[in-house]
């Protein structure tokens, strides 16, 4: 069993917000395999599902960003999931390009407070992730401000990719393919040779 946990913050005032992508990816994934998202447990919107064969959780949690791991570590020790390689964490990045994606096995929260919540939680920083770019702040702008803002209109159609790069790169990290996953994303991609491979 998988538990995939999408960051974000619960309130109706923070939907399509820079930090509340992962909770767009876990809607995203609920709705590609019909699972319904709808059940509260342990400070967490919870849906089981099965996804390429595999038994999954999709998970929102409701603690907001800065204390996502009172909500994760709580649901991990329930269903006895083995935080190395059944736990995929969804946030959002703000040192990649708008759409881009990274999959990581594990690492530091590199200055994002939803991961460094969830590693102080867990006690490790042994967990898979993928973090979705949502643009680097602008100089001058509050950091708060910035990711709690809301997409541009040009940056909607990038943010819709990545979002389905993210859900690719879950499915094969599924399938125990996170090295493929890794090696598919992980490339940098500039919208110039992006639209030369269209």
């Amino acid at each position: 069993m998988f538990i995939i946990a999408g960051l974000g913050n619960p309130k109706k005032e923070y939907d399509n917000t820079r930090h509340n992508i992962g909770f767009e990816t876990i809607d995203a994934l609920a709705d590609k395999y019909q699972i319904s998202v709808m059940d509260i447990r342990n400070k967490a919107m919870t849906g089981k599902g099965v996804i390429n064969g595999q038994k999954v959780i999709l998970v929102k949690p409701l603690t907001f960003m800065n204390l996502s791991g009172e909500s994760i570590r709580p649901l991990t020790d329930y269903y006895k999931i083995h935080i190395e390689t059944e736990l995929i964490v969804i946030s959002d990045d703000i040192t990649l390009p708008p759409g881009q994606i990274r999959v990581r096995k594990s690492g530091s929260a590199g200055g994002h407070n939803g991961l460094k919540n969830i590693i102080q939680n867990l006690g490790s920083q042994e967990f898979q992730r993928i973090r979705i770019g949502v643009g680097e702040k602008p100089r001058g702008y509050d950091l708060v401000d910035y990711v709690l803002g809301h997409f541009s209109k040009e940056e909607k159609p990038l943010m819709r990719e990545g979002v389905e790069k993210a859900i690719q790169a879950a499915e094969l990290m599924l399938e125990g393919n996170t090295e493929q996953a890794m090696n598919t994303f992980n490339r940098k991609v500039s919208p110039k040779q992006e639209n030369q491979s269209k």
